[in-house]
């Protein structure tokens, strides 16, 4: 047989190098990806978490500030973050989140590969590839980078690693936790508890199906898709939300349709360190922290942060009487200050009087020198006399009125005196048996008025001074509100009590005839017969009372004059030492913090009440019921409701309404000169409460005693706020009568006081030093 001649085919060697040539670069590429991720989780790119941190994410966490009701009154933050936990958080608004964010979430270890390829091959145009668990890496541990490919690219590779690594570190449950605790919402709303307070004035677990798709719709940007700033955008991104849920089976059609036709229906509230309630309380909340953290350091010898590290601090303000307080400030002020402003119409010097142009241009000049325009100016090396002209110079400013924040332009100088017209007010509430603080208005306007009016302020306190002198003569003369002196003229003479001249004090109202009881001479604040008083008792031992009520009496001279209230004290300090008497003589520290705890919960400070005996309970009665005599028969009989029906300011509208208390009600008007200072010291058996009103400035005020006494000024604020704290039934404060101790040896009923006492020889004319 022939043999075939016939040779195989060689392969085609041009195909063989190309094969060769792919896989190569296949597999070096896939070498490289792994290089890069093995290079990424080394920290070549960046540092990477390491397990600690993954185990205890570095968080920026609010101190939050609670209500002895249980309300959140405001916080302390860098970024204003409140965390919850899963059980707080509603299933629809997870639901929403898993259908909108990363509907695999439940079946992927961080990285969705069906997702990342749709991105890659349709260039994110069917969404994005990122994951619930790559966002949450994101948003922890990496930061956003320039728009450069490469770096975005590096940046993506670092969150596949961290996903990877919280997947296994955490459950499902506790990535959609801290995804939700970590997300900026904007508007100082650093995760959803803060989100959910601030947008619709709720906490998370409460919310509605509809509101938790809004807050869902942001997360694909908050600037961007935020509802106070695009609500028509946000709302169409909603109702993609509840197309998402419909799609993954979480609602029905019908509930979808149903849903898409809400409105948004915000409730936003903003959660800034000027807004909110009891503003100047947390300010002074503020530095009591302060000076706790220096004293208490943590376990590890470093020092608490308020801005970071989640305390909880319980304080004993009540949200209730708070909002009540705050009301019945700006109700009242409004109505006088328009008063206040028809009266300063025809003032040449408005808004001060009773003073010339140089001590005008001094007051000017002192705003001046300390308002932030100049400090700002002085630090950029602005010399004096361009700083003093830059005030002249018209410029557009947003100012504070009664109808509303309002835009204006005015020379800075200009608004110093429109800011000096503004009257002000303080109050503080006190629970006497405990000392607990339970409100507290510091001002009329925390964001335009900064100066605090209850503890920081310190002003003239008129006649509410009085009732000292009195519990000091009841205390150790045994004294009835029954014994008479004469209202006559008197005179100290000048070294009988270290006074360095004669003192013959003036009555307001002119009348200098008659005896009165002690009872009468209190309510009609007769000041001559003060001056009886302290000529009897002395200084000395006055002040050695009110030091015991907690005032700071380092800067209050012992001499006669202080009987009719030349001594500036705070409102602060007037509200504890009043709570004394009503508390049967017995001296609480008045206390504003109850609790404080860390973020887990641990107790790190609990209040321990601090307390002394100061008055024997019968003169703590005495005082009470001279007091009492007050809103009966004098300055404070306005309060019982026929007085306030006939006055000329009540049909202005300044007092707001007769009161027409029926129960025990304690209490003192004060007046200074020059109508500059007003206020009112009431008391009923569990709460005492005190009104300042008066300008920043003693030369700004009333022209008459008419609407410049503490009657007209700062009582009706008292009473508007006791009227609202009556009519709230879940606040309580009783209308019982003052508690009477069970052996009373002083008479206080004048009618049975047989023998009645009708000249001054018949009270001792000096204490026994």
């Amino acid at each position: 047989m022939a043999q075939s001649t016939k040779k195989k085919k060689k392969p085609n060697t041009s195909n063989r190098k190309y094969i060769i040539g792919f896989w190569t670069l296949f597999f070096l590429g896939l070498l490289s990806v792994i290089f890069i991720f093995l290079l990424a989780g080394w920290g070549a790119f960046g540092k990477m978490p390491t397990f600690e941190e993954l185990e205890n994410p570095e968080t920026n966490l609010a101190t939050e500030i609670f209500s002895a009701d249980g309300e959140t009154l405001g916080k302390y933050y860098s970024e204003n973050r409140t965390p919850v936990k899963y059980d707080d958080l509603p299933d629809h608004l997870v639901e929403a989140l898993v259908a909108t964010e990363d509907e695999r979430f439940y079946k992927h270890a961080g990285i969705d590969a069906r997702g990342t390829l749709r991105a890659a091959v349709f260039l994110g145009q069917r969404g994005g590839a990122s994951t619930i668990s790559q966002q949450l890496s994101k948003l922890l541990f990496t930061e956003d980078v320039a728009n450069n490919t490469f770096a975005r690219i590096l940046q993506k590779v670092k969150e596949w690693i961290i996903a990877t690594r919280l997947e296994r570190q955490y459950t499902k449950e506790e990535i959609i936790t801290m995804y939700f605790n970590k997300y900026d919402f904007v508007y100082q709303a650093v995760g959803i508890r803060s989100a959910s307070k601030i947008y619709f004035g709720k906490e998370a677990k409460d919310l509605k199906i509809e509101e938790s798709a809004v807050l869902v719709a942001m997360l694909k940007n908050a600037a961007l898709y935020n509802p106070v700033r695009r609500p028509e955008l946000v709302k169409q991104r909603r109702n993609q939300v509840f197309v998402q849920m419909q799609k993954n089976g979480y609602i029905t059609e019908q509930e979808k349709d149903s849903l898409q036709k809400l409105p948004l229906n915000l409730d936003f509230s903003p959660e800034g360190h000027d807004e909110g309630m009891a503003t100047y309380f947390r300010v002074y909340l503020q530095g009591f922290m302060r000076d706790w953290i220096k004293k208490n350091p943590k376990p590890d010898g470093t020092e608490y942060n308020i801005y970071r590290d989640g305390l909880k601090i319980y304080t004993s303000i009540d949200s209730r009487m708070q909002q009540h307080a705050e009301e019945a400030v700006k109700k009242h002020i409004a109505h006088l200050q328009k008063e206040f402003d028809r009266q300063n119409r025809n003032n040449s010097t408005a808004p001060f009087r009773d003073v010339d142009k140089s001590e005008i241009n001094r007051i000017v000049e002192s705003a001046m020198k300390r308002s932030v325009r100049w400090k700002q100016m002085k630090n950029e090396g602005k010399s004096e006399e361009d700083i003093i002209a830059s005030f002249d110079k018209k410029t557009p400013m947003r100012v504070f009125s009664w109808e509303g924040t309002k835009d204006t332009v005015m020379t800075p100088r200009d608004s110093i005196f429109y800011y000096k017209a503004f009257l002000q007010a303080g109050l503080m509430s006190m629970r006497p048996q405990t000392g607990e603080v339970k409100a507290w208005v510091g001002g009329t306007n925390f964001k335009h008025f900064k100066y605090d009016h209850v503890k920081q302020g310190k002003r003239q306190v008129g006649s509410t001074f009085k009732p000292f002198v009195y519990a000091t003569a009841i205390d150790q003369l045994k004294l009835s509100p029954c014994d008479t002196l004469p209202r006559n003229k008197f005179t100290i003479e000048a070294g009988k009590h270290g006074n360095m001249k004669d003192w013959s004090p003036r009555n307001a109202n002119g009348e200098y005839s008659g005896m009165l009881s002690l009872k009468d001479a209190l309510a009609q604040s007769v000041n001559t017969v003060t001056a009886r008083l302290i000529d009897k008792t002395g200084p000395r031992p006055v002040i050695d009372l009110i030091e015991k009520l907690g005032v700071n009496t380092e800067n209050i001279p012992a001499v006669p004059s202080i009987a009719l209230g030349t001594a500036d004290m705070s409102l602060f300090e007037m509200v504890s030492a009043y709570s004394t008497f009503a508390n049967e003589g017995v001296y609480v520290k008045p206390v504003i913090v109850n609790r404080i705890e860390d973020k887990n919960g641990t107790v790190l400070y609990q209040h321990v009440p601090q307390t002394r005996d100061v008055l024997s309970k019968e003169a703590a009665y005495v005082t009470v019921n001279l007091m009492e005599g007050v809103t009966h028969s004098g300055s404070g009989r306005r309060l019982r409701g026929t007085y306030a029906k006939n006055l000329d300011h009540y049909k202005r509208g300044v007092t707001g309404y007769p009161y027409d208390f029926k129960n025990p009600i304690a209490g003192k008007t004060g007046t200074t000169q020059n109508q500059s200072d007003g206020w009112f010291m009431g008391m009923v058996p569990d709460l005492v409460t005190g009104v300042w009103v008066g300008a920043e400035d003693r030369s700004v005020h009333f022209p008459t005693i008419t609407y410049g006494q503490g009657a007209t000024m700062a009582l009706p604020i008292w009473g508007i706020y006791m009227k609202s704290l009556y009519n709230d039934e879940e606040v309580k404060v009783s209308k019982e009568e003052f508690p009477k101790p069970e052996v009373v040896t002083i008479e206080t009923n004048c009618e049975n006081y047989g023998a009645k006492k009708d000249s001054e020889e018949s009270i001792p004319d000096e204490l026994d030093f």
